[in-house]
């Protein structure tokens, strides 16, 4: 059984040659910062996201001659700066061969990041993470055949060697997770798709039989860093909302982060390693049909590393309440049923994400880290950006972002205030009919008359309203561009709402 074939499974061959590989040490590949890069044609899949943009720009900043983005999305936070910078967008959609063939035509190197169903909502849609994910890439790969495309590299994940259970200091020989175990569409259909990428390695080209596609994948860790839009954001939206109380499996779990820096490292030096024309090793490329697992090479505990920092410099509390991780994968599995319940509108603005699904509470919840020891040897990667470093550039980003964005209390004084104010307006203005007796008998045991009530009432919204334009004429001096928001908020919770104002002002 051949070794390097995915398709056929990891066997003991596959782990000596790995241990193999690292005995021998560090690949002898010579090559300059540059080298296949200058002059050279590249596409990036999924090129208007956070890794994508990145990435152009810093192929750009080394030469390449001409950067290719291609994504669904017409624009993006980064369209700009990338069209600033030359790179030529083009909206395709990777699940269409037509688009994904014209888009590569004349290209030298991909790299495929385009993917679907790695967070939230997302996770849920099975059918359209097949889509993009497996069939996307098959077109990739038809694509690359038909054109001669000579390098692919794949931005995969984690998740196809890992699906719940623990993983210390692992490497490239451990064997893919059975398909069939998976606990959700995205890491399944990303297991699946590596494996066809690897196993077209040495693939001759349709129009030219001397050219060859060679490819690798490179498995990152959890991303991180100014301006990711999948994991951050979330997690920081849950606690300005004050969902995001409680912990997930204890100080003793440990996972990889990367930093985005260190991943664009990564991928260039695998576009290098797929070169078939390096001194010493004409016609194999170190990288062809290998995987290599991409970290910070600093195994943490997700909370205590990223969480709390991050949320104690923007002002959120920190999680106090550890749960067990079975007892999240219970809650979970109920937000997954109900997801379910609502898969066709899924895709609607007022549906909102699930609190966490099965797959992310495994990703915090269960010990799994990896040795990028392979990708040293071979490639040359040495992260460039320490955790301390890039935790502090991404705690610097996120406060910007705050002071730019509209505050406000969580949800459970959102949800008091407003209760409260429905429930002595309508004790105030409605007649007791029904349930609202009891209303107004409530409020008749507290304030003794239906005269002090409507008093109440009227005092009630006249500070609110008066609390609300003061927070506009205020907040036109320390934050206009949110001016309409402070009045409206502050109109609907009075002084809860203000105190954040008048907080930003002493800031």
């Amino acid at each position: 059984m051949d070794p390097t074939d995915p398709l056929s499974g990891h066997t003991t061959t596959a782990v000596e040659a790995q241990r193999e590989r690292e005995r021998e040490g560090p690949e002898k590949m010579h090559l300059s910062e540059n080298e296949g890069i200058e002059g050279v044609r590249f596409a990036v899949t999924g090129g208007q996201g956070f890794v994508g943009a990145a990435l152009c720009l810093e192929l750009l900043r080394r030469g390449a001659r001409e950067v290719r983005s291609l994504d669904l999305r017409a624009a993006s936070t980064w369209s700009q700066q990338l069209l600033d910078a030359g790179v030529h967008i083009i909206q395709a959609d990777i699940r269409k061969k037509d688009d994904v063939g014209r888009a590569l035509h004349g290209v030298d190197c991909v790299f495929h990041l385009a993917s679907y169903g790695m967070s939230g909502k997302e996770m849920v849609q099975a059918g359209r993470a097949d889509e993009v994910n497996i069939n996307g890439t098959c077109n990739v790969l038809d694509a690359c055949h038909e054109h001669g495309v000579r390098r692919l590299v794949y931005v995969s994940t984690y998740n196809v060697v890992f699906g719940g259970k623990p993983i210390v200091n692992g490497n490239e020989a451990l064997p893919y997770f059975p398909i069939e175990d998976h606990v959700d569409a995205y890491g399944r259909s990303k297991s699946v798709a590596e494996q066809l990428v690897l196993k077209s390695n040495g693939r001759p080209a349709k129009h030219d039989k001397s050219t060859r596609l060679y490819t690798c994948a490179i498995r990152p860790a959890a991303i991180y860093g100014p301006g990711e839009e999948r994991h951050l954001p979330r997690i920081l939206r849950l606690a300005k909302l004050g969902l995001a109380f409680f912990s997930i499996g204890g100080p003793d779990v440990k996972t990889d982060w990367v930093y985005i820096d260190n991943l664009i490292l990564a991928l260039i030096l695998a576009s290098m390693g797929l070169l078939d024309d390096i001194p010493d090793r004409t016609g194999t490329p170190v990288a062809a049909g290998q995987a290599y697992f991409i970290c910070d090479g600093s195994p943490c505990n997700t909370f205590e590393f990223i969480i709390s920092p991050l949320f104690r410099s923007l002002g959120y509390a920190v999680p106090r309440v550890t749960l067990d991780t079975s007892a999240v994968l219970a809650i979970s599995r109920i937000f997954l049923f109900i997801s379910t319940l609502f898969y066709p509108w899924l895709d609607s603005k007022w549906m909102p994400q699930p609190l966490i699904l099965p797959a992310e509470v495994y990703k915090v919840g269960v010990t799994h880290y990896f040795s990028f020891l392979k990708a040293r040897n071979e490639l040359g990667y040495v992260p460039m950006v320490s955790p301390r470093e890039g935790l502090a550039a991404t705690i610097s980003y996120w406060q910007e972002q705050k002071r730019r964005e509209l505050d406000g209390p969580t949800i459970f004084t959102w949800l008091a205030v407003t209760i409260g104010m429905l429930a002595i307006f309508c004790a105030a203005c409605l007649p007791p009919a029904g349930p609202l007796k009891w209303v107004l008998d409530i409020h008749l045991f507290v304030f003794r008359s239906l005269l002090v009530i409507r008093l109440v009432f009227a005092a009630a919204v006249a500070a609110h309203f008066g609390e609300a334009v003061y927070a506009w004429f205020l907040a036109k001096k320390v934050d206009p561009r949110n001016a309409a928001g402070w009045f409206w908020q502050t109109f609907a919770l009075g002084f809860f709402s203000l105190r954040y104002l008048l907080k930003r002002v002493r800031g």
